[in-house]
């Protein structure tokens, strides 16, 4: 007979403490620096000692040649359990998922969840020529130079599958600008219109120039604790209710129409004891707007190759009827690598502890974080979410 292994919940586990190091379009230092304003917010915002940090997660595209375990020794810690998520856009979930695991059984207390990158005038480049053996042997050759012609390809098929325009990209990076000005640590300062959106310059068809994240310097930040350490500090804290992760999902799909999402939301919103009506907010994570479309997509929203009438149907500002991406996400605040992936998770902390200022979503209870990462060619490859709830 079969053993059925049933997986444990994730009850018990809090989120706190969000910090954003604020995002530098470039910057001569280093991850290392980025990294260590980040913990050191942590530990003033916290009231915590540095010694009572006993779990630590790093996330970082720049930082090598060190890992996780020479930020221990740079930033005079001494954890005792520590992991480095090098998986992008997905690091702030798989974080998350590990640190909430560690806080469970008694291996860590309070685990910083850190991510950060440098971005000089040269960062982006070296990243492409570094990024995985896939892009510079298969992809580098053909002159597919990086993800602008990546996610052109990815963005052009969904377009011909489904029938998405350029205006239903465009709905969403509107609005992440207009929610992006309510937020000040966006890059982006200026408004944007759907006609500025259409008239921009090309940059590989159908990308043009505001369909791009922005890459730029910066680190966010979160702690993970129990809700009961969170009490007794006396933080403002929202609860895990439900998560989950997908690699290489849908390997069969020529090329990426959707993610490992679809896979596994069910489980998701199981674990959480809610349904897709039931989320008050969604960050998605926003490399493209094809991508956050997708998310639409395949955790629930409406149903594949539905998301172009979604978008024309639904207001993404924080005073609409569908909040998404409440800080601008990743296309109107910039993308400080992977950094990126960890965004969604620090902006709907401070969504579900009164932390958002002008850009509040007025009533929040529940919100859904997607984290997506490593583009290979014709896919990402790691895919999850996670559900937050507000302490009540």
């Amino acid at each position: 007979m079969a053993h059925v292994l049933k997986r444990k919940g994730y009850e018990g586990v809090a989120l706190a403490v969000p910090v954003t190091v604020p995002y530098e379009r470039y910057s001569i230092r280093g991850a290392h620096w980025f990294l260590g304003q980040a913990v050191r917010a942590l530990v003033q915002a916290s009231g915590l000692a540095k010694e009572q940090i006993d779990g630590l997660t790093v996330s970082s595209f720049s930082l090598a040649p060190d890992t996780a375990v020479g930020v221990t020794q740079h930033l005079g810690l001494s954890p005792r359990w520590l992991d480095h998520i090098p998986t992008g856009g997905a690091s702030g979930v798989m974080a998350l998922r590990r640190a909430a695991r560690a806080v469970q059984c008694g291996d860590a207390e309070v685990v910083a969840c850190v991510a950060a990158d440098t971005n000089h005038v040269d960062s982006f480049r070296q990243t492409l020529g570094a990024f995985s053996d896939f892009a510079r042997d298969a992809s580098y050759p053909y002159g597919s130079g990086g993800p602008n012609s990546m996610f052109a390809f990815i963005t052009a098929n969904y377009m011909r599958t489904y029938g998405a325009r350029r205006e239903d990209f465009g709905r969403i990076a509107v609005a992440q600008r207009s929610n992006a000005l309510k937020n000040p640590n966006a890059l982006f300062k200026k408004p944007l219109t759907l006609d500025e959106y259409m008239a921009a310059r090309p940059i590989s068809e159908p990308i043009h120039l505001f369909d791009c994240v922005m890459p730029c310097a910066g680190a966010e930040a979160f702690l993970v604790m129990s809700p009961e350490r969170a009490r007794d500090l006396g933080l403002p804290h929202v609860l895990l209710r439900g998560a989950i992760e997908r690699h290489n999902a849908f390997a069969d799909d020529p090329v990426m129409v959707r993610g490992g999402w679809a896979m596994d939301r069910g489980d998701l919103y199981a674990q959480a004891g809610l349904q897709p009506q039931d989320i008050d907010l969604l960050q998605t994570y926003d490399d493209y707007p094809v991508i956050a479309m997708m998310q639409f997509e395949d955790l629930g929203f409406c149903a594949k190759g539905e998301g172009p009438d979604f978008v024309r149907a639904h207001d993404l500002t924080v005073g609409g009827d569908f909040p998404q991406n409440t800080s601008g996400g990743q296309l109107s605040c910039g993308q400080a690598g992977a950094a990126g992936g960890f965004i969604g998770m620090t902006e709907t902390i401070r969504q579900l502890t009164g932390l958002a200022g002008e850009r509040s979503v007025a009533g929040a209870r529940h919100g859904l974080v997607g984290g997506f990462g490593m583009v290979t060619y014709d896919r990402c490859l790691c895919t999850g979410a996670v559900i937050l709830g507000k302490n009540e």
